[in-house]
């Protein structure tokens, strides 16, 4: 009778401890906006500048090889290393009321010399060199693992991102009215070629830093921003460098300032 009256008293300890603890609900997830705060003028501003100065570092680098940097490729077609390592050498650093005339000053030519360009993105050697990664490629708002970068090209079938690229060559369609650069919704580790891919039918999805919104430079060094609603067929006009069609009268530009 007392091991049956102890089991009893066991049991209902148990199923007390196993109802939920009705004055002290759950924490609810909190939503991506919330985690992240307000969007800010600064953190835009920061990343359009970003954008244009990769954009300048492309059109010195096509000025310097008469073609634009791309990921580039072993003889038997395996991934090395991305554009993002390749325009290293000419991302430039704006001094302080440099008289007119003034060579730029260049940023992480260093860097790039570190890099064994006959060898993978993730070898021994380069491998090493993720962490390095520049400022100018790290997100302003957003989560992601050090390293890694939303700021991608345009790859894929229907895209400019290609061997023998140039400018304006490439951009039939007008380099002021293709996507360069932008800001992708998915991160990449940046040395590694991996980027935007439209295969001509469905968009990539771009926006992973701002919601409702993403930047992108144009080919012609030109920067905006647009909306994330942007319809997919006026997206697809901004990404192919050769549909031959004009963009509409609204073609997705962002009007708001912060929001």
């Amino acid at each position: 009778m007392g091991s049956i009256l102890w089991s009893a008293q066991i049991g209902a300890v148990i199923a007390v401890l196993a109802l939920p603890d009705r004055g002290h609900p759950a924490p609810k997830p909190k939503d991506k906006a919330e985690v992240l705060g307000a969007i800010t003028a600064e953190q835009l501003a920061e990343s359009a500048k970003n954008l244009e100065q990769i954009a300048l570092a492309f059109h010195n680098y096509h000025d310097t090889y008469g073609q634009l940097p791309i990921n580039q490729l072993s003889k038997d077609k395996k991934p090395l290393l991305s554009w993002r390592v390749q325009i290293l050498a000419f991302i430039e650093r704006a001094g302080p009321l440099a008289p007119p005339g003034t060579p730029p000053v260049i940023e992480h030519e260093h860097l790039f010399k570190a890099f064994k360009l006959d060898e993978p993105w993730d070898s021994e050697h380069n491998r090493k060199l993720i962490d390095k990664m520049p400022r100018l490629y790290a997100p302003v708002r957003g989560k992601a693992d050090p390293g890694l970068t939303f700021y991608q090209a345009l790859g894929g079938l229907n895209r400019w991102l290609r061997p023998g690229a140039r400018l304006a060559a490439s951009f039939p369609d007008g380099t002021s009215n293709t996507f360069l650069v932008a800001e992708a919704a998915r991160p990449v580790v940046w040395t590694k070629p991996d980027d935007l891919a439209y295969d001509g039918k469905n968009v990539p999805v771009l926006g992973g830093m701002f919601e409702g919104k993403f930047h992108a430079e144009m080919a012609d060094g030109s920067m905006s921003r647009f909306r994330k609603t942007i319809d997919a067929d006026v997206l697809k006009l901004q990404i192919d460098p050769a549909d031959g069609k004009v963009l509409p009268a609204d073609f997705g530009i962002d009007p708001e300032k912060t929001k």
